[in-house]
Protein backbone atom coordinates (compact mmCIF):
# COMPACT_ATOMS: atom_id res chain seq x y z
CA UNK A 1 0.00 0.00 0.00
CA UNK A 2 2.70 2.51 0.71
CA UNK A 3 4.53 1.28 -2.45
CA UNK A 4 2.09 2.30 -4.57
CA UNK A 5 1.12 5.26 -3.08
CA UNK A 6 4.50 6.20 -3.52
CA UNK A 7 4.96 5.34 -6.73
CA UNK A 8 1.90 7.17 -7.65
CA UNK A 9 3.32 10.22 -5.75
CA UNK A 10 6.17 10.14 -8.05
CA UNK A 11 5.02 9.01 -11.65
CA UNK A 12 2.06 11.91 -11.81
CA UNK A 13 4.34 14.64 -11.37
CA UNK A 14 6.87 13.12 -14.15
CA UNK A 15 3.77 12.45 -16.63
CA UNK A 16 2.50 15.90 -16.51
CA UNK A 17 5.96 17.35 -16.92
CA UNK A 18 6.57 14.87 -20.16
CA UNK A 19 3.63 15.25 -21.63
CA UNK A 20 3.30 18.73 -21.76
CA UNK A 21 7.03 20.54 -21.82
CA UNK A 22 5.85 24.48 -22.18
CA UNK A 23 2.35 23.67 -23.23
CA UNK A 24 -0.07 26.53 -22.30
CA UNK A 25 -1.69 25.53 -18.86
CA UNK A 26 -2.70 29.04 -17.76
CA UNK A 27 -3.83 31.58 -20.04
CA UNK A 28 -6.86 34.25 -20.13
CA UNK A 29 -9.78 33.64 -18.18
CA UNK A 30 -7.92 31.17 -15.89
CA UNK A 31 -7.15 31.85 -11.99
CA UNK A 32 -4.10 34.11 -10.88
CA UNK A 33 -3.36 30.98 -8.67
CA UNK A 34 -3.05 28.68 -11.86
CA UNK A 35 -1.01 31.46 -13.98
CA UNK A 36 1.45 31.50 -11.14
CA UNK A 37 2.05 28.02 -10.94
CA UNK A 38 2.20 27.46 -14.36
CA UNK A 39 4.70 30.66 -14.79
CA UNK A 40 6.95 29.16 -11.89
CA UNK A 41 7.10 25.52 -13.50
CA UNK A 42 7.35 27.07 -17.15
CA UNK A 43 11.11 26.15 -18.33
CA UNK A 44 11.56 29.14 -20.61
CA UNK A 45 9.86 31.61 -17.94
CA UNK A 46 11.73 30.28 -15.51
CA UNK A 47 10.75 33.30 -12.87
CA UNK A 48 13.87 34.60 -10.09
CA UNK A 49 12.89 34.62 -6.73
CA UNK A 50 10.28 37.58 -6.18
CA UNK A 51 8.91 37.16 -9.36
CA UNK A 52 5.36 35.81 -9.80
CA UNK A 53 3.17 37.37 -12.49
CA UNK A 54 6.00 39.73 -14.30
CA UNK A 55 8.87 38.10 -14.99
CA UNK A 56 12.39 39.82 -16.87
CA UNK A 57 14.97 38.53 -18.25
CA UNK A 58 18.25 40.61 -19.45
CA UNK A 59 20.96 39.21 -21.54
CA UNK A 60 22.87 42.28 -21.87
CA UNK A 61 21.62 46.01 -22.14
CA UNK A 62 20.86 45.40 -25.24
CA UNK A 63 18.44 42.59 -25.29
CA UNK A 64 15.57 42.25 -22.34
CA UNK A 65 12.34 39.97 -22.10
CA UNK A 66 9.69 40.43 -20.47
CA UNK A 67 5.81 38.53 -19.54
CA UNK A 68 3.44 39.54 -17.98
CA UNK A 69 -0.25 38.33 -16.42
CA UNK A 70 -2.41 40.88 -15.67
CA UNK A 71 -6.20 41.47 -14.15
CA UNK A 72 -6.90 44.35 -16.44
CA UNK A 73 -7.84 44.98 -20.16
CA UNK A 74 -5.38 45.34 -22.73
CA UNK A 75 -4.85 49.11 -23.38
CA UNK A 76 -5.67 51.84 -21.12
CA UNK A 77 -5.75 50.89 -17.65
CA UNK A 78 -9.15 50.19 -16.01
CA UNK A 79 -10.51 48.80 -12.83
CA UNK A 80 -11.14 45.14 -13.23
CA UNK A 81 -14.16 43.68 -10.39
CA UNK A 82 -12.86 40.35 -10.96
CA UNK A 83 -8.54 40.46 -9.26
CA UNK A 84 -8.74 36.59 -9.52
CA UNK A 85 -8.84 35.54 -13.08
CA UNK A 86 -6.20 36.76 -15.67
CA UNK A 87 -6.95 39.15 -18.55
CA UNK A 88 -4.18 39.75 -20.51
CA UNK A 89 -0.75 37.88 -21.01
CA UNK A 90 2.21 40.15 -22.97
CA UNK A 91 5.09 38.94 -24.52
CA UNK A 92 7.66 42.54 -24.71
CA UNK A 93 11.17 41.99 -26.24
CA UNK A 94 13.66 44.49 -26.80
CA UNK A 95 17.01 43.68 -29.17
CA UNK A 96 18.68 46.53 -30.12
CA UNK A 97 21.70 43.83 -32.01
CA UNK A 98 19.47 41.71 -34.00
CA UNK A 99 16.13 44.00 -34.08
CA UNK A 100 12.77 42.98 -33.44
CA UNK A 101 9.95 41.59 -36.19
CA UNK A 102 6.42 39.84 -35.67
CA UNK A 103 8.51 36.73 -36.77
CA UNK A 104 10.22 36.84 -33.47
CA UNK A 105 7.03 37.17 -31.79
CA UNK A 106 5.27 34.74 -33.16
CA UNK A 107 7.96 32.26 -32.14
CA UNK A 108 8.32 33.68 -28.53
CA UNK A 109 4.14 33.28 -28.82
CA UNK A 110 4.70 29.21 -30.05
CA UNK A 111 7.84 28.57 -26.97
CA UNK A 112 5.51 30.15 -24.53
CA UNK A 113 2.17 28.65 -24.94
CA UNK A 114 2.65 25.55 -27.59
CA UNK A 115 1.46 24.47 -30.63
CA UNK A 116 -2.40 25.03 -29.52
CA UNK A 117 -2.01 28.36 -28.87
CA UNK A 118 0.16 29.50 -32.00
CA UNK A 119 -2.02 27.33 -34.21
CA UNK A 120 -4.93 30.15 -32.60
CA UNK A 121 -3.23 32.80 -33.72
CA UNK A 122 -1.62 31.83 -37.27
CA UNK A 123 -5.72 30.92 -38.32
CA UNK A 124 -6.81 34.30 -36.38
CA UNK A 125 -8.63 36.75 -38.42
CA UNK A 126 -6.85 40.47 -38.97
CA UNK A 127 -9.39 42.74 -37.92
CA UNK A 128 -7.30 46.06 -37.45
CA UNK A 129 -3.75 46.93 -39.19
CA UNK A 130 -2.11 49.75 -38.38
CA UNK A 131 -0.86 52.45 -39.24
CA UNK A 132 -2.63 53.06 -42.62
CA UNK A 133 -0.87 55.60 -44.94
CA UNK A 134 -3.82 58.61 -43.16
CA UNK A 135 -2.55 57.88 -40.19
CA UNK A 136 0.91 58.25 -41.01
CA UNK A 137 0.33 61.47 -43.15
CA UNK A 138 -1.56 63.34 -39.88
CA UNK A 139 1.26 61.85 -37.34
CA UNK A 140 4.23 63.83 -39.94
CA UNK A 141 1.82 66.62 -39.97
CA UNK A 142 1.38 66.82 -36.31
CA UNK A 143 4.97 65.60 -35.93
CA UNK A 144 4.29 62.70 -33.42
CA UNK A 145 7.07 60.49 -35.28
CA UNK A 146 5.71 57.63 -32.28
CA UNK A 147 2.12 57.01 -33.98
CA UNK A 148 3.91 57.00 -37.18
CA UNK A 149 6.45 54.49 -36.15
CA UNK A 150 4.10 51.75 -34.37
CA UNK A 151 3.30 49.01 -36.66
CA UNK A 152 0.90 46.39 -35.57
CA UNK A 153 -2.92 44.16 -35.81
CA UNK A 154 -4.90 43.05 -33.69
CA UNK A 155 -6.82 39.33 -34.87
CA UNK A 156 -9.17 37.19 -33.16
CA UNK A 157 -8.91 33.82 -32.94
CA UNK A 158 -11.45 30.85 -32.35
CA UNK A 159 -10.02 30.75 -28.19
CA UNK A 160 -8.68 34.36 -27.47
CA UNK A 161 -7.74 37.72 -29.55
CA UNK A 162 -4.59 39.00 -30.05
CA UNK A 163 -2.42 42.47 -30.43
CA UNK A 164 0.72 42.47 -32.04
CA UNK A 165 3.20 45.70 -32.31
CA UNK A 166 6.58 46.74 -33.24
CA UNK A 167 8.10 50.12 -32.96
CA UNK A 168 10.60 51.13 -35.80
CA UNK A 169 13.14 53.60 -35.19
CA UNK A 170 13.55 56.59 -37.96
CA UNK A 171 15.59 54.06 -40.50
CA UNK A 172 12.63 51.60 -40.20
CA UNK A 173 14.16 49.10 -38.22
CA UNK A 174 12.43 47.72 -35.06
CA UNK A 175 13.87 47.40 -31.88
CA UNK A 176 10.91 46.58 -29.65
CA UNK A 177 7.72 44.66 -29.90
CA UNK A 178 5.32 43.71 -28.03
CA UNK A 179 2.57 40.12 -28.48
CA UNK A 180 -0.44 40.35 -26.19
CA UNK A 181 -2.73 37.52 -25.62
CA UNK A 182 -6.08 38.25 -23.93
CA UNK A 183 -9.81 37.56 -23.70
CA UNK A 184 -12.31 37.98 -26.95
CA UNK A 185 -14.79 40.03 -24.70
CA UNK A 186 -11.95 42.47 -24.35
CA UNK A 187 -11.54 43.00 -28.07
CA UNK A 188 -14.08 45.84 -28.60
CA UNK A 189 -12.12 48.25 -26.10
CA UNK A 190 -8.91 47.95 -27.41
CA UNK A 191 -9.82 48.11 -30.92
CA UNK A 192 -11.66 51.58 -29.76
CA UNK A 193 -8.77 52.82 -28.43
CA UNK A 194 -6.39 51.61 -30.85
CA UNK A 195 -8.28 53.58 -33.75
CA UNK A 196 -8.49 56.79 -31.71
CA UNK A 197 -4.91 57.35 -30.29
Amino acid sequence: MIKKSLLQLLILPLAFVISSPGAAKALPGQSMEDVELWIKAHPTLSPRSGERFLVTKTDTAAQRFSFQAMVSAPGKLTFSNNRSKSRTERISMYDAINGMSVDKLKESLRVIYGLDVYQDYKGARVIYEYPNQSAINAARFARTPVREALKGELRVGSRYAYWVEVARGKNGKAFTGQMTVFLKSDLDKLEEELRNR
